[in-house]
């Protein structure tokens, strides 16, 4: 898709109008099937247009939040490898296994960890089972 500014040379008005591609454009104007939307004139032009720049402080911004991004991922994945050490996976038996764990005090109080829907946790919470979302970076991702 394209963009063009385009006026119209018998009324002077202008507007912005989308097209599949140049070519496109070329081919409506020779069927003469753009019409100006005040005064119905298919004497359609294009108009100089500059492309989008962006300025210094764009380009930092961008910058900045890109280097955040890295390091909130990095933080993530040095948390998910402190839970894999540390945290027994229980796959998605989570919720049963967290409730094995409150209610059971013969059984070894160690963490667990996978996976469980909203409502599930929800209904953890309101056992008073202390179960938290968080958010999982798969291993493949950049």
């Amino acid at each position: 898709m394209i963009k063009y500014k385009l006026i119209c040379k018998n009324c002077d008005s202008s507007y912005d109008s989308w097209f599949a591609s140049s070519g496109e454009f070329e081919r409506l104007k020779k069927k003469k099937l753009l019409n100006c939307h005040k005064c119905n004139s298919n004497r359609i032009e294009k108009t100089l247009m500059a492309p989008k720049s962006i300025t210094k402080s764009e380009l930092e911004d961008s910058t900045k939040k890109i280097e955040k991004f890295k390091d909130v991922n990095k933080k993530m994945k040095q948390y998910q490898t402190f839970i894999k050490k540390n945290f027994k996976y229980v796959g998605n038996n989570f919720a049963f296994e967290a409730r094995s764990i409150h209610y059971d005090n013969k059984k070894v109080k160690k963490g667990v960890y996978g996976t469980a829907s909203n409502k599930e946790i929800a209904e953890l919470r309101d056992e008073g089972i202390n179960a938290e979302i968080v958010p999982w970076i798969k291993d493949k991702i950049n």
